[in-house]
């Protein structure tokens, strides 16, 4: 689909990442999947998750009856916005049998300003997605390399990496396109942590990276950082996913068990479990749709 859509010069925005090789798994992707998981790339730090850019879809509900909602046109798009309910429903409330998407043209070109050995790399990316020069990626590699990409026409790139490269945040190394795509592919696919047994995804407030950099340097756990420091991946023992849940626990944010031995998802708040199991009985009163996340 991605080559096909970059054929016609266009691209799904949100960058949907390809987790087979973390997973250890072959087969195909498929957007179905992509959908059902919300999963979204480095660039959703500015152009939102998936579910931002699903405007229809068709589904199957728990009681066999189908159901329509959105539209394949923007302006189509009316009624209850079952569309955002189901991204990120894990396939709990319906089988997808159509998804439409918003897509986007593809840049000209693309670039990375990479900074080494920057003291606050959380700070670095808040202030690079704070400028007006439209950072399209803000991440941290598990070496403390703070990564900032931009997009655009070649002479706007070439400009904007200049007044970037005046920030405050170590010493500068700029990536051309070929090694910018291949860069940024690593980072959407988590390519650092491929073959590492427990892998957690942790969501939290960017101004709580450097807390949880402490913490999981003190476990010895790897840490790579993306969305400007709102989403943290996290590798490494068997223990991880106890500490990981506790620290999201305290600081407002979840975590998810990606690969390893466990619960998958974070436990919810009471008033969350109870809305959570009411959308359940309606759209899946008998429970048979992917029970084994339960």
């Amino acid at each position: 689909m991605e080559a096909l859509l970059a054929g016609e010069g266009q691209r799904l925005a949100f960058e949907p990442p390809d987790l087979r090789l973390l997973l250890g798994r072959e087969g195909v992707s498929t957007l179905g999947g992509v959908a059902a998981a919300n999963a979204s790339g480095p660039r959703r730090v500015v152009v939102g998750a998936c579910r931002d850019h699903m405007i229809g879809l068709r589904f199957v509900d728990g009681r066999g009856e189908a159901v329509s909602n959105g539209g394949r046109v923007m302006k189509n798009v009316t009624g209850y916005d079952l569309v955002k309910l189901m991204a990120g429903s894990w396939g709990r409330l319906g089988v997808m049998s159509e998804i439409a998407f918003r897509l986007q043209p593809m840049p000209e070109t693309e670039a990375t300003l990479t900074l080494h050995g920057a003291r606050d790399p959380g700070a670095v990316m808040a202030a690079a997605l704070a400028t007006p020069y439209e950072v399209s990626g803000a991440a941290m590699s598990p070496s403390g390399a703070v990564h900032l990409r931009l997009e655009g026409f070649a002479d706007s790139v070439r400009y904007r990496l200049e007044k970037l490269e005046a920030l405050p945040g170590g010493e500068a190394e700029r990536l051309e396109e070929a090694a910018s795509r291949a860069l940024w592919r690593g980072i959407r696919d988590v390519e650092d942590f491929a073959g590492h047994d427990c892998v957690m995804r942790l969501s939290l407030r960017p101004s709580r990276l450097n807390a949880l950099r402490e913490v999981l340097d003190r476990a010895g756990a790897a840490l790579l950082a993306d969305w400007g420091g709102g989403l943290v991946w996290a590798a490494g023992y068997a223990g991880l996913p106890g500490l990981a849940r506790d620290f999201c626990a305290r600081e407002g944010g979840h975590a998810t068990l990606i690969r390893g031995e466990g619960p998958l998802f974070q436990p919810e708040a009471a008033p969350v479990a109870a809305l959570t199991r009411a959308l359940r009985e309606t759209f899946d009163p008998r429970g048979i749709l992917n029970p084994g996340l339960d």
